[in-house]
């Protein structure tokens, strides 16, 4: 007997240490909200598994400037936990993004960064309400369950002040190392998506980050897209077809021209009978940046199941032509766009950080 008291009260101490240990390793590492950015576009790497993103609409009477105060004050005892409207929940690496649309930038300022509305393209299917809008909320965070408690938190501090145009809550896929101790998640297509992108301090100084004018230095530019994709039919090429679709190996991101998952692909590589080994209707050779002409675009792309099986589309860049004159060049010959049809679309400027001295859009409205 007491052998056997003395095994399970082993047993016992050996399972809290193995249940502590994994609290501590499922523990996701807060995320600071204040700085010179704003969290949740290059914070924290990689990014979360959860997002929700909300578009809403400012009042005619309501002022912009003290309503972003507002939020931003909110954000700040959200993310450290010190909210009661978490009712208790941790907020782990809870991280609240926010952005304002065109209308209201041109109230600031017509020649602003962020003023220009973003054009239609081909295959869109969009209702008037989920086009544009004035704010967008961007919530990220591991745990499923915060991001409609946060969202009903900040959508109730704004009050009657604004009102909700469209949400979408989406989730990442499983992630995939792509070198430089990066990752990048697959898109329901079965492809690793975002292997391109700013990802040096340098790269994102020249294509993500906006350098001036003061009011909204330190932001960068937001393009959203949700898209329906067409699994069925794209399920039933053969993997040599999907692969010439993207112009990279399925199972491993690599080109089709070779190399590994983060070499780029080698455009004018040829087989032996002069056929390009990159298709000349390929994602990856249509959307390059040095093709197209612009510059690199930082992508979040999540996953959808509703209102239909697709994808959430986010990139963020400090020129909107980055994103128009991708698509644009896509729109010609990109084989992967017959499987898409994007169903909501807005562009928004993010605004630069903040803390508790510096309100959050401050710079841009007084």
């Amino acid at each position: 007997m007491m052998a056997a008291g003395l095994a399970a009260g082993c047993t016992s101490d050996s399972a809290r240490t193995d249940r502590k240990a994994a609290t501590a390793a499922a523990t996701p590492t807060p995320v600071a909200a204040t700085g010179r950015h704003q969290a949740g576009i290059t914070l924290p790497q990689p990014a979360q598994r959860n997002l929700l993103a909300v578009a809403a609409d400012l009042d005619a009477t309501a002022a912009p400037g003290p309503l972003l105060a507002e939020l931003g004050r909110a954000i700040l005892t959200l993310t450290t936990g010190t909210d009661p409207r978490l009712m208790g929940l941790p907020p782990g690496d809870l991280t609240v993004t926010v952005g304002v649309g065109p209308r209201l930038v041109r109230t600031a300022g017509a020649s602003l960064p962020g003023a220009a509305d973003l054009p239609t393209f081909s295959r869109e299917r969009i209702a008037p309400g989920a086009r544009g809008g004035d704010l967008l909320i961007q919530i990220c965070a591991d745990d499923a369950l915060l991001l409609p408690v946060v969202a009903a938190a900040l959508l109730h501090q704004a009050g009657d002040r604004i009102q909700e145009r469209w949400r979408q809550s989406a989730r990442r896929g499983t992630n995939v190392p792509i070198g430089d101790g990066l990752t990048a998640p697959r898109n329901p297509l079965g492809f690793i998506d975002g292997i391109v992108g700013p990802h040096t301090t340098a790269e994102q100084q020249r294509d993500l980050w906006l350098a001036g004018p003061p009011a909204v230095a330190g932001g960068t530019l937001a393009v959203v897209r949700r898209m329906e994709l067409d699994l069925p039919r794209f399920a039933a090429l053969s993997v040599a077809e999907q692969e010439a679709v993207f112009g990279r190996r399925r199972a491993s991101g690599v080109p089709l021209s070779g190399g590994d998952v983060a070499s780029g692909p080698e455009l004018g590589a040829k087989t032996p009978d002069g056929r390009y080994l990159v298709p000349a209707d390929a994602h990856v050779r249509r959307a390059h940046a040095a093709v197209v002409g612009a510059g690199l675009m930082l992508r979040r792309s999540y996953s959808t199941d509703e209102p239909a099986p697709g994808l959430l589309f986010i990139s963020f860049q400090n020129d909107l032509r980055t994103f128009t004159a991708t698509l644009t060049h896509m729109d010609t010959a990109d084989a992967l766009l017959q499987f898409t049809t994007t169903t909501a679309s807005a562009t928004f400027l993010i605004l630069p950080g903040f803390d508790r001295q510096r309100p959050l859009g401050s710079q841009l409205f007084t």
